[in-house]
């Protein structure tokens, strides 16, 4: 397992209230040995003014899945993970239902990370892919 603990998908839901995470309506929704997976409504929350799901929020479902798994795999009380860089590949529109996350590691190092996003529609099929890049710093 890459994790240092396995959290509780209750533990990741209720750190998502007051934020901006909350407000478009993500959710956790399953925890692997090297993977998460989350939730987001396409509702007019996540639209763009076309109606199509806003690569905005794609981006915000990547980097909140990317940030909280690499979190997970360090020292909260000495270290923290903030993001270096993060792109998005908007591969097909979504207009309605949700999309589903997940993300997987593709580099865990000493003082960076880098974690691959994948979301796909509720029939499967790839909508985006995200790549985020994570430094790893030492609290002062």
């Amino acid at each position: 397992m890459v994790f240092r603990t396995k959290p509780e998908l209750a533990q990741l839901n209720n750190i998502r209230n007051l934020t901006m995470v909350g407000h478009l309506g993500i959710e956790f929704t399953a925890i692997g040995e090297d993977f998460i997976e989350a939730t987001m409504p396409v509702d007019h929350r996540t639209k763009q003014p076309m109606g199509l799901l806003h690569g905005g929020a794609n981006v915000v479902l990547a980097e909140t899945l990317g940030s909280i798994a690499a979190s997970l795999t360090i020292d909260l009380n000495t270290h923290v993970c903030v993001g270096l860089e993060i792109n998005a590949n908007h591969l097909k529109s979504v207009r309605e239902g949700q999309v589903i996350g997940k993300t997987s590691p593709i580099h865990i190092g000493k003082s960076t990370q880098v974690w691959e996003i994948k979301i796909r529609n509720e029939a499967g099929q790839l909508c985006c892919i995200s790549r985020i890049t994570l430094a790893i710093l030492e609290k002062k």
